[in-house]
């Protein structure tokens, strides 16, 4: 997989991508991340990227040309399966999108900052604009880390024990169960004895009554719809 993105702020980006699993997985070539300066595509010569906004409101709008020139040039260079435009009004970002994605071979995003993108290039270019919440960043830098993140994790190989995120929270649309490891006791407090049993099928049978229960206490809202 090949991920690029375009951003004002390539900096903020680096430390997210040199870390971890999505460090590994560059090393090991299961994916490339390329972060491109949206000011090396700026004609003005400030590199000045922003302007004020038609209408008078406050604030500073991400100018059409720069980004334009940026999209296409990478569009010239490859097909993509996507291109993500981070923004606070786009989809809310979930683990049912991150899985599909997962499977792409070229991702393009473009990370929002000030109070958005000229509309028209989300009406010429953008194919998915994505939300990570409710709530506004200073700009889609750490939207795109997060996006990134949970994209590398699933492609085979990231991860030495692929089925571990599997059973991550929210595959199945449920929370995980909670997990333990040593020591069996601490300070009084046992791990549950059918983890110790060895019995799998008692196991798994454990876990999703868990996970049942997790979700309905923490996060009634994905049981929406599901009949027991």
């Amino acid at each position: 997989m090949r991920i690029d993105i375009i951003t004002v702020l390539p900096e903020l980006l680096e430390s997210p991508f040199n870390h971890s699993i999505v460090k590994r997985s560059v090393d090991k070539g299961i994916v490339e991340i390329f972060i491109h300066n949206l000011r090396d595509f700026s004609e003005d010569k400030h590199k000045r990227v922003d302007d004020a906004p038609f209408g008078g409101s406050a604030g500073m709008v991400m100018k059409i040309e720069p980004v334009h020139k940026a999209i296409n040039f990478f569009k010239s260079q490859r097909n993509y399966d996507e291109i993500i435009y981070t923004s606070p009004d786009g989809e809310k970002f979930n683990q049912k999108t991150a899985n599909r994605m997962s499977s792409f071979q070229n991702i393009l995003i473009l990370c929002g900052h000030y109070k958005g993108i000229d509309q028209r290039i989300r009406e010429l270019l953008i194919t998915k604009e994505i939300s990570i919440g409710d709530y506004v960043l200073t700009g889609g830098e750490l939207a795109a880390a997060v996006i990134v993140d949970s994209i590398v994790r699933l492609i085979p190989g990231s991860i030495s024990d692929e089925t571990s995120a599997l059973t991550d929270s929210f595959q199945d649309n449920l929370l995980a169960s909670p997990v333990y490891t040593r020591p069996s006791e601490f300070m009084g407090m046992k791990v549950p004895d059918v983890l110790l049993s060895g019995n799998f099928k008692e196991i798994e049978k454990w876990e999703l009554e868990q996970s049942l229960e997790r979700t309905k206490k923490l996060r009634p809202d994905l049981l929406d719809g599901v009949d027991f």
